[in-house]
């Protein structure tokens, strides 16, 4: 059991740090070096990243590389509560060091960055290069307003793993799509609502890279206004998620019962319903 465990916290690790090496390299490059990228564009690759970490993790651990699918899936998916903490530690460290990793690789753009846009971490004007490994609100945005666009989205997010997973689901997707379904979702969540938060939708992905960035220099401006940063991208996603799971045990998948005539065979805890990973 121990072996099985530590093998999907590995597995955990591996894919989130996957996840946040690609959309941290590519927010590094668009920021530091002047890449022409679309938020479209940026969204994709965010997108393809998580489709990406599915593909590599998926099989061994379910590929959940966010916190909130964990706990998501904990509430309504059967999944065991004794593996959430180990995850969510793995997912954690994962995006930390994935964030240590960008700042090596692009340590010297991000100085020549900040040298010209006179900007200096151990300032209030060092947000806007630790923008490039954590989200921070638009200013428009009462902290209220962040945390329901977050909690919205994720449960989005949600709403579609659960679908595409459900083997009752007669319309979901086959042969590894899951994972591209899923990928998509991130996209177009990014296109429609990355400006205002910029779209977390995963404690993991924003709470390991702002740690690394305290760490590394900023200030606790790097938290955001309000303590933006330990409430929103934590904590909206995480409500999120249990209101995605929510969605769709309660009001999507008692219809396939009756569509069949068949038992229910969702949320039961056993891979009836849900296979075991998220792809």
């Amino acid at each position: 059991m121990k072996d099985k465990i530590w093998g999907e916290c590995i597995a955990e690790f591996i894919g989130t740090f996957v996840l946040i090496f690609i959309g941290v390299g590519a927010v590094a490059s668009m920021v530091t070096t002047g890449v022409t990228v679309t938020f479209w564009e940026l969204s994709i690759v965010w997108g393809l990243a998580v489709t990406i970490a599915i593909y590599i993790a998926g099989f061994v651990s379910g590929a959940h590389i966010n916190p909130a699918v964990t706990i998501g899936v904990a509430v309504w998916g059967g999944f065991s509560w004794k593996k959430v903490g180990p995850y969510i530690i793995s997912q954690i460290l994962g995006a930390f060091f994935a964030a240590s990793a960008v700042y090596y690789l692009y340590r010297d753009a991000i100085s020549l960055f900040e040298s010209n846009q006179g900007i200096t971490r151990a300032s209030e004007s060092g947000v806007a290069s630790a923008g490039i490994f954590s989200t921070f609100p638009a200013q428009y945005l009462s902290l209220f307003e962040a945390f329901m666009v977050e909690m919205s989205i994720t449960a989005l997010l949600l709403l579609v793993i659960f679908a595409v997973t459900d083997a009752a689901n007669g319309g979901a997707p086959q042969a590894g799509l899951p994972a591209v379904a899923i990928g998509v979702t991130i996209a177009i969540c990014g296109l429609a609502f990355g400006p205002l938060t910029g779209f977390a939708m995963n404690p993991a992905r924003d709470l390991g890279p702002r740690i690394f960035v305290l760490l590394a220099g900023w200030n606790t401006d790097a938290i955001g206004p309000n303590m933006y940063g330990l409430i929103v991208p934590i904590f909206g996603p995480i409500v999120g998620g249990i209101l995605g799971g929510a969605i769709y045990k309660k009001l999507i998948a008692p219809s396939f019962n009756v569509k069949t005539g068949g038992t229910d065979n969702t949320g039961d805890g056993t891979d009836k319903g849900h296979h075991k990973s998220v792809a």
